[in-house]
């Protein structure tokens, strides 16, 4: 459990003993969740487990340990050093990263002022969501990713856990390192959710390359007019897309001569198309690459949706 050390200090006691003592490889566990009153519960593998005493894995859910309220609090303490009013920002947008870029998802009663969050008061529900960086896993892509030396308009697509951010993230820093490919380029990403460079305290837990800039926790529409403005990326970098505003900014930045890499939810290209968003993007031309990863494997089409490599 080395790897998610990090992880294992935000909770209480009982609940590290037990996690600590589970028979499952600690690289591949995806999320930890705790309900007040439910099951805590694992996502690994794609697979979930319910945890029962002295850290063993149980079908039912009268035989797993139960998370309480008190447990809730305590990691709630631990996550936030005792001092919950200075991560109120991070709260009212419904998450906090942790170091080693962990995100942990918050959910309870929300205090609203119209359609503005003000924050979250009895947080009850929490989902851990380890990060797992998989350097070189997008390597097998590049041949199909640039036209001599320029980067191709690349759109990645697959359902939830389908591996996108991973591919994304790795895909970013081979773009921004230089490959055999291409020399490196200035990357600007726009981090919305914190999850590809996973920034603790504004330092990047992730590598996404020597020539890469991050705006942490920006709305993806707003964050790409700033990097244009002011960074200069030849290349912007963006994670699950799909409102009217993020597909505007798109075409504002490929017209402006940024090279776009982006994802949406999708299991299909003919799903991606019942988007009309997405397919005002596609029909359109802008992305001339659609990439579904395939657990380990994917499958590539061109920018009409016609496939051009898959196993």
């Amino acid at each position: 459990m080395e790897q998610i050390s990090n992880v294992m200090k935000i909770f209480p006691q009982d609940i590290r003993r037990l996690l600590e003592s589970l028979p499952l490889n600690a690289d591949k566990l995806q999320e930890i969740r705790l309900r007040c009153g439910r099951p805590l519960i694992l996502v690994c593998q794609n697979r979930e487990y319910m945890v029962g005493e002295g850290g063993r894995t149980v079908d039912r859910p009268e035989e797993a340990f139960t998370v309480t309220k008190s447990h809730l609090k305590d990691t709630m303490e631990y996550l936030s050093s005792y001092s919950m009013y200075a991560f109120e920002d991070e709260i009212r947008q419904g998450f906090l990263t942790i170091q080693g870029g962990h995100r942990v998802g918050l959910a309870g009663k929300i205090v609203a002022d119209g359609m503005n969050i003000r924050t979250m008061k009895s947080i009850s529900f929490l989902n851990i969501r380890l990060s797992h960086e998989i350097k070189g896993c997008a390597e097998p892509l590049l041949p199909y990713l640039y036209d001599g030396q320029q980067m191709r308009h690349t759109l990645l697509f697959s359902p939830p856990r389908g591996g996108k951010t991973t591919i994304l993230r790795d895909l970013i820093r081979l773009i921004s390192d230089g490959n055999r490919y291409a020399p490196g380029k200035n990357v600007g990403v726009v981090d919305e959710r914190s999850e590809l460079g996973a920034c603790y305290l504004g330092i990047p837990q992730n590598d996404l390359g020597m020539r890469t800039d991050i705006l942490d926790c920006c709305p993806k529409a707003v964050g790409m007019m700033m990097l244009i403005r002011s960074m200069s990326p030849e290349v912007i970098a963006v994670d699950e897309i799909g409102s009217r505003e993020d597909m505007e900014a798109i075409e504002y930045a490929i017209h402006c001569g940024c090279r776009m890499l982006a994802t949406v939810h999708g299991s299909t290209v003919e799903e991606l198309r019942t988007k009309p968003a997405v397919r005002q993007l596609l029909d359109s031309g802008c992305f001339e690459r659609l990439i579904l990863p395939d657990q380990g494997k994917a499958q590539i089409f061109d920018g009409k949706g016609k496939k051009i490599y898959g196993i």
